[in-house]
């Protein structure tokens, strides 16, 4: 709380989903603070919100380091994180990375895609959201990426599979790798585990090898991880489900 008892912040509300082409889902609401540090993240996500009675929506694409973001106070918003190697064939990842696309004509109840207007999900009934995007070819999945993932060697060219891999998750296999570990490293950090147990559980070198990834993709140190900071909060912190890639 702060100096005059009222609550400040974030308070995110997030849960896995049995969906393969689904990482995340999340809802959240900001109570008097007008901005967060965003947290790198790989996977790219459709996001509604609704602030001063007014709805949007827009599809944010991967963050590749850390940033600070305005949030509209006293907003709540809901998101769908997808899955790697998940896309929309009409909407090219590369073009998304550190960067958004608004979707137009969006009200409390609907959102107007590929011609027609589709009720606005919830956190709720997400998944067969997505599976009507699925359905209708607003959204594909590349499956050399899953197998990657999964421990597959593709009968490809690594040419080709960096490629692939590339044009749909919009960074390298190394990019989401140092993504990937820095936010289980701040996870176990938050976790109460110390910064040396890390560097070896992780594999980091050295104290200061982990402390410039998790400036370069948490914008935290690890004390700071200790002391959350409600005047400027972290956007949703969890260990990724999906698998590391080689």
């Amino acid at each position: 709380m702060n100096g005059g008892g009222i609550r400040l912040g974030l308070e995110i509300e997030s849960r896995p989903s049995e969906l393969p082409y689904i990482e995340r889902v999340w809802r959240s609401r900001s109570i008097e603070v007008g901005r967060m540090t965003s947290i790198a993240a790989s996977h790219w996500e459709l996001v509604f919100w609704e602030h001063d009675g007014q709805a949007q929506a827009a599809v944010l694409g991967p963050e590749p380091a850390a940033c600070l973001a305005p949030v509209p106070k006293d907003a709540t918003f809901f998101g769908i994180s997808f899955a790697l190697g998940t896309s929309m064939p009409h909407l090219p990842i590369s073009r998304l990375v550190g960067g958004s696309a608004e979707i137009p004509d969006v009200t409390r109840r609907s959102v107007w895609l590929k011609g027609s207007a589709w009720h606005v999900p919830d956190y709720d009934n997400a998944e067969a959201f997505v599976r009507r995007m699925v359905r209708e070819g607003i959204v594909d999945c590349d499956p050399i990426v899953p197998a990657v993932l999964g421990g597959a060697a593709p009968d490809v060219s690594e040419r080709t599979l960096q490629r692939r891999f590339f044009a749909a998750t919009g960074l390298t296999r190394g990019a989401i790798r140092q993504i990937h570990r820095a936010r289980e490293a701040a996870v176990l950090i938050q976790e109460g585990v110390p910064a040396q147990d890390v560097v070896h559980q992780l594999g980091y070198f050295d104290q200061p090898h982990l402390a410039r990834s998790l400036a370069r993709f948490i914008g935290r140190t690890a004390t700071q991880l200790s002391v959350p900071d409600r005047a400027e909060p972290l956007s949703l912190l969890y260990k990724p489900s999906s698998p590391v890639p080689a």
